[in-house]
């Protein structure tokens, strides 16, 4: 899976703080979407990388929405894969595969008392819907067979696994709750076992 292009970019958040990612886009990925690699900080010679694989989620990502954690994990990433080298994959997965329309058609269901896994299915989509094939591939191109994984999502490491992606440990991110989002955490515990500690934090 050949590589389009490498750009070095300078990142700078809300809080300040500051780190610079070189952005790789590749040609030919499994799914024909434009997902990007951004590479952060500089491993050691056979060091295995940090990876987190971040599901695109405008409304947390870029305007800051409480109802879901996207946007601080994102934050926490970028900061952790650059302190001992890796990438974070920036997947254009918007709404657990379902999209950004459908995401917000489900954002109202949940207003009428549903979870957001309940929300998926009245719309006629499964709990989530993501593939990470892209992101194996995108894996195997950098030459990273053998990872460290950031998530508390179990499916993304069994899913690497199975694409022949071996992943070396798995490290969950910071638990981000918010008045808004609680509730939101708790159904992914219920539903897709994400190991999230919210009793670290009540």
């Amino acid at each position: 899976m050949p590589v389009r292009t490498r750009v070095t970019v300078p990142l700078e958040f809300a809080d300040g703080y500051r780190t610079t990612a070189e952005v790789i886009t590749f040609t030919g990925l499994a799914d024909g979407k434009e997902h990007l690699a951004l590479a952060l900080g500089s491993p050691a010679a056979g060091d295995v990388p940090l990876v987190r694989m971040h599901s695109e989620c405008m409304t947390g990502d870029v305007f800051g929405s409480q109802r879901c954690d996207c946007g601080p994990q994102l934050r926490e990433a970028v900061e952790r894969i650059a302190t001992v080298g890796g990438y974070l994959l920036y997947l254009r997965q918007e709404g657990r595969g379902i999209g950004l329309y459908a995401k917000l058609d489900a954002y109202a269901l949940q207003d009428l008392g549903m979870d957001t896994y309940e929300a998926n299915r009245a719309l006629g989509h499964a709990d989530d819907e993501r593939d990470y094939t892209a992101a194996a591939q995108m894996l195997t191109t950098l030459g990273a067979e053998t990872v460290d994984l950031l998530t508390n999502n179990p499916d993304k490491s069994r899913q690497l696994r199975d694409l022949g992606v071996e992943v070396r440990t798995v490290r969950p991110t910071g638990v981000h709750t918010s008045a808004a989002n609680v509730r939101y955490l708790q159904a992914k515990i219920a539903h897709t076992q994400h190991t999230i500690d919210l009793a670290s934090v009540s």
